[in-house]
């Protein structure tokens, strides 16, 4: 029979708070990419068109030159070519033009002539851009192939930059489906044209780069905000956990050895269930507490605020048959929520109880309530040792108590103060032990819930 292997937990799995920051990376970088996609296209689609921008404006000028060159060539009676009249008129050396034609007799047609069969009628003695012999044949040879005008990007024979442009020409009283006689080529400096479409290259690419950045700290910003109610409540959660585990583990270990004790038959069992009853009971206030103090975090625990008497509401949540001295000179009358302040009220008076005594001598605690108008402070002080000093700074944290105990009291009190816009403070007490105040604003928190 195969065995079953029992379930286990990969080495490299992700927590839940793992995966959710994995997750924010992941929409930070589709953010950037997205961004990157469309910032790229319209980069090159700016680029692209000043490309075809400055070509244009180039052909334009040379496309006007040639035509007007063109306009003074003329032919004898022979049909041979005339350039005399264009010569005469036209300075041909900056910028350079070419007359080239095709070396068959009138009324012969070539219309595939190579390169090496156009005959250069008239070439500048010196032009101001120096061109190769073949590449002023080639474009002159693809403009008579075409049968019509084209243009092209080259370079001169030291390597600069150029624009060169052919236009066909006919012979006169041609036919319409006459073949070209020749063509004329002119040549444009392309360095500025080129210099500034680099330029605007560098400053598109800069700007795209930077752009890319900025929306990838944006998405990164915006993903983060996004993914942040998720991370508090996966927080919330594990804090509730470490919380239940930690405060349930006690009462728990001792129910389990109480009723080993029971099935022994080592004590009596009224006193088992005297000592079960309570270890329930308190188990059943932690669990209430620590519900309680998850709403608060978890931000559910909406606030039913009512005017209430606060001073017989502290009168009432000190309980009888403690020693505890309630004192208020007035009535105090207070907008908030009386179930979580009773309970804030207790937690304090109970936290002042048990640990607001020295060793062998009863507590003695002393509850004052005041209002001036503006707030309410409920005053909670005993005359105990004090407040350690290892755990001032940090006494109304969970766990944090610093006598052994869950420390979730405090904590209880400071979050319901926080929830309707006050504030819980401890300080040293007028008789030597520890002093709370708990102060509420008179006319109710801000915003409720």
């Amino acid at each position: 029979m195969r065995a079953v292997r029992p379930p286990f937990r990969s080495a490299r799995a992700l927590t839940p708070t793992a995966r959710v920051r994995r997750l924010r990376r992941r929409i930070t970088v589709l953010f950037a990419l997205t961004s990157a996609v469309g910032l790229v296209t319209m980069a090159v689609l700016a680029v692209r068109s000043d490309g075809v921008r400055w070509r244009e404006q180039l052909d334009q000028g040379m496309s006007a030159d040639t035509n007007w060159a063109l306009g003074l060539l003329e032919t004898d009676d022979d049909g041979r070519l005339d350039t005399e009249v264009l010569l005469d008129n036209a300075g041909t050396a900056c910028p350079p033009l070419f007359l080239l034609s095709v070396p068959a007799a009138p009324g012969e047609p070539s219309d595939t002539p190579a390169p090496g069969e156009l005959v250069v009628e008239h070439a500048p003695r010196r032009p101001c851009l120096t061109m190769p012999a073949g590449a002023v044949r080639q474009a002159a040879a693809t403009a008579v192939r075409a049968d019509e005008s084209r243009s092209r990007d080259a370079r001169t024979a030291d390597g600069e930059p150029v624009r060169m442009f052919a236009l066909p020409f006919y012979p006169p009283d041609a036919e319409e489906d006459a073949a070209p006689q020749g063509a004329l080529v002119t040549v444009a400096d392309a360095s500025a044209q080129r210099a500034d479409h680099r330029r605007l290259t560098w400053v598109v690419s800069g700007g795209c780069a930077l752009l890319v950045l900025l929306s990838a700290g944006v998405g990164h910003l915006l993903s983060g905000r996004a993914v942040r109610p998720a991370l508090e409540a996966l927080d919330r959660q594990e804090s509730f956990l470490a919380d239940a585990a930690h405060d349930l583990r006690t009462p728990a270990a001792s129910l389990r050895t109480l009723a080993e004790t029971a099935l022994r038959g080592e004590t009596d069992s009224t006193d088992v269930h005297r000592r079960t009853l309570r270890l329930a009971e308190g188990m059943g206030t932690l669990v209430d507490g620590l519900l309680t103090r998850a709403r608060l975090m978890a931000g559910t625990a909406v606030l039913a605020v009512e005017p209430l008497r606060l001073d017989q509401l502290v009168e009432d949540a000190a309980g009888e048959g403690q020693r505890v001295a309630v004192r208020a000179e007035r009535a105090v009358v207070v907008v908030a929520d009386p179930d979580l302040v009773r309970r804030a009220v207790a937690n304090l008076v109970g936290n002042a109880l048990v640990h607001g005594h020295r060793p062998g001598e009863p507590a003695e605690v002393e509850v004052t309530v005041d209002g001036d108008g503006a707030a309410t402070t409920v005053t909670v002080e005993d005359a105990g040792p004090g407040l350690p000093p290892e755990v001032a700074g940090a006494l109304f944290d969970r766990f944090s108590s610093g006598s052994g105990s869950t420390g979730l009291g405090l904590s209880i009190a400071s979050w319901v103060a926080h929830a309707h816009g006050g504030s819980l403070t401890a300080e040293p007490g007028r008789r030597g032990g520890a002093r709370f105040v708990l102060r509420l604003p008179a006319g109710g928190p801000a915003t409720e819930g």
